[in-house]
């Protein structure tokens, strides 16, 4: 059982893909956006966005088939900065992360970055193909974040449940290839990554 945190900018998808790949009736904490948050949540690029996550979600999901079966339970995070005290919480215990990416809205990604960057968990970056925004390649997504070229970029769609599912294994054999280069190096590893 491995504990996945799904995080990025508000907007960028993260309730989508919780709910897209959870073989149980996702847990939401959806609240409808109100007149109070107008001065804090910027809806430029997403106007059509009435609701925001307040807390987490949480899905389930079970891969009897993956080369070690798995199951993984998936966190996703509030998009907005004013919650980054909650994403240590929720990051606590967890094998990596995934940084979903709206590239309409890229400078909210920075955030989540940043975050997983500092407190040292391993993460991919998926570029959500959202309807009628540009397509840029991974590399141009890497270059404009500054990522290190460790840090996997991958292209998905939130909506469909087999390329969310492969998102997820990317971050399973990144955070287990992350471990094993961590240990090579002599450094004490993780006792998050210890159990992957």
């Amino acid at each position: 059982m491995l504990k996945i945190v799904i995080a990025g900018g508000f907007g960028a998808g993260k309730t989508t893909a919780v709910g897209a790949v959870s073989e149980i009736t996702p847990l939401s904490t959806e609240e409808y956006l109100t007149a109070a948050s107008a001065d804090v949540d910027s809806l430029a690029g997403i106007e059509a966005k009435t609701t925001t996550t307040v807390a987490f979600d949480f899905g389930r999901l079970s891969l009897p088939d993956a080369p070690m079966p798995l199951e993984l339970f998936l966190f996703g995070t509030p998009g907005q900065d004013r919650f980054v005290d909650l994403w240590y919480d929720l990051s606590r215990g967890a094998v990596g992360a995934v940084v979903l990416v709206d590239t309409r809205r890229l400078e909210s990604s920075f955030t989540p970055v940043s975050f997983f960057e500092d407190i040292g968990l391993p993460f991919v970056v998926a570029v959500n193909q959202f309807d009628g925004a540009h397509r840029y390649h991974p590399e141009q997504v890497r270059a404009a974040l500054e990522l290190p070229a460790a840090v996997p970029v991958v292209i998905c769609d939130a909506r469909e449940p087999n390329q969310v599912a492969g998102v997820l294994l990317a971050l399973v054999d990144h955070a287990v290839n992350s471990a094993a280069t961590t240990n090579r190096a002599g450094h004490t590893p993780s006792t998050t990554l210890q159990d992957a």
